[in-house]
């Protein structure tokens, strides 16, 4: 079974970094491709960023392009979420998710694990 953990989340003030880690139980960590999703209260779950199988490829959406970075370490099975220039409206429960499909993804449908996310709180 496949199991996903992250870390990283807390309560910041607007402006500062963090950086989420996500690490995946398995050695076959290559063979899935990553995400991160986020969930504001009240609201539905979002893309936030995807990597590649290899890291060679991301994805990020609009509202973090320039400010966040995915990275992932295949040794370690572990991918990140650099989170710089952080604002209120990033505030959210930030989940990982792995993908078994060959290309990276920005629908939920398309991830088939999931861990159980992380709180992150920014104050203005």
């Amino acid at each position: 079974q496949v199991q996903l953990v992250e870390s990283g989340g807390g309560l910041v003030q607007a402006g500062v970094s963090l950086r989420l880690s996500c690490a995946l139980s398995r050695r076959t960590f290559r063979n899935y491709a990553m995400g991160w999703f986020r969930q504001a209260p009240g609201k539905e779950r979002e893309f936030v960023a995807a990597i590649s199988r290899s890291g060679g490829t991301t994805s990020y959406s609009d509202s973090v392009k320039g400010r966040f970075t995915i990275s992932r370490d295949n040794a370690q099975n572990t991918v990140y979420l650099q989170m710089n220039g952080l604002k209120p409206e990033d505030t959210a429960v930030y989940y990982c998710a792995a993908s078994g499909a060959q290309i990276i993804a920005v629908e939920m449908y398309k991830y088939d694990y999931w861990g159980q996310g992380t709180q992150v709180t920014v104050s203005a």
